[in-house]
C-alpha cells in the first residue's frame, strides 16, 4: 500500500533547507526509497512549509528513514526550523490521477459500438489534434469528430491501454489497437482483415478536465501494409 508522510515545519531559512534537501537527494542516490516529494508554502504564513513525501509502502519509508544520510540531514533540518517539525504518517486509501481517468474514458468512448457520443464532455470545443494520418492538423471538436467517424467507418476496433503517465496538465498513454477492416479507409475498400498496431498519444488537458490538445504517434505505415496498400511497391 502506498504510504505518504507529511512534514510540517516553520523556518525563516528555507533557502538553506532547500539546499540541504538537494544534498540529501544527491547523497542517497540509488538507495533512497522515496518516489515523489512536493513542498508547499502557506500563502498566509511565508515561514510555514509542508513537505509531502511518497513511498511505495510503509516498509520502504522505514528503510529510507534508516539510511545514515537521512538521520544526519534530519538533525540539520531541525536546526534550521523555528520550532520542532511535526510528522503525519498516512496510508493512501485512494489515489486517482483525474486527467488519466479522462484519457481512459476517451479511448473507451471512441471505440464504443453504436452512435458516436457527442464528446463535448471530454473534448474542448477548440481542441487541437495532431495526427499523422491527416495532411493538416484538425482544430475544433467538429473536425475531430469527423476524424473519429472516418476511423469508425473503416474499422470495428478496440483500444487496450498498456501504460499511462500523468504529470501536470499532460497525460500520456501507450496503447494497442485491434480492428476489423469493415469499410472504406483512406481509399482502401473493406477487406474484412484483422489488423492491429501500437502507438502512444500525449494529451494536454484544460483545468476543467477536458482535452485541449492531442499528439498521436502510431505505425500507420504498418497498418497500411496489413491492408495490402503497399503491395504494389514491393520489389
Amino acid at each position: 500500500m502506498t504510504f505518504v508522510q507529511l512534514i510540517d515545519c516553520k523556518t525563516s531559512r528555507f533557502d538553506e533547507m532547500n539546499r540541504l534537501m538537494d544534498t540529501w537527494v544527491e547523497q542517497t542516490k540509488g538507495r533512497r526509497t522515496a518516489t515523489h516529494s512536493v513542498i508547499g508554502k502557506d500563502r498566509s504564513d511565508a515561514s510555514h512549509f509542508i513537505e509531502i513525501v511518497e513511498f511505495p509502502s510503509y516498509e520502504d519509508a522505514m528503510r529510507n528513514s534508516n539510511l545514515p544520510e537521512t538521520d544526519r540531514i534530519f538533525r540539520e533540518m531541525v536546526a534550521l526550523c523555528d520550532e520542532m517539525p511535526t510528522f503525519t504518517d498516512l496510508d493512501v486509501v485512494r489515489d486517482e490521477l483525474l486527467y488519466a481517468a479522462t484519457i481512459r474514458r476517451f479511448f473507451e468512448t471512441v471505440a464504443t459500438e453504436g452512435e458516436l457520443p457527442p464528446l463535448n464532455d471530454l473534448i474542448a470545443e477548440d481542441c487541437h489534434d495532431h495526427n499523422p494520418a491527416n495532411e493538416q492538423d484538425s482544430i475544433g471538436l467538429d473536425a475531430i469528430r469527423r476524424d473519429i467517424r472516418m476511423w469508425r467507418g473503416g474499422f470495428d476496433f478496440t483500444f487496450t491501454i498498456e501504460d499511462q503517465i500523468s504529470q501536470g496538465d499532460r497525460a500520456c498513454a501507450r496503447w494497442a489497437w485491434d480492428g476489423t477492416h469493415k469499410g472504406d479507409f483512406l481509399g482502401i475498400p473493406a477487406s474484412g482483415k484483422k489488423v492491429g498496431m501500437t502507438g502512444t498519444t500525449v494529451f494536454r488537458c484544460h483545468e476543467d478536465g477536458k482535452i485541449a490538445e492531442i499528439w498521436w504517434q502510431y505505425d500507420l505505415l504498418g497498418l497500411m501494409g496489413q491492408l495490402g496498400a503497399l503491395d504494389q511497391f514491393e520489389i
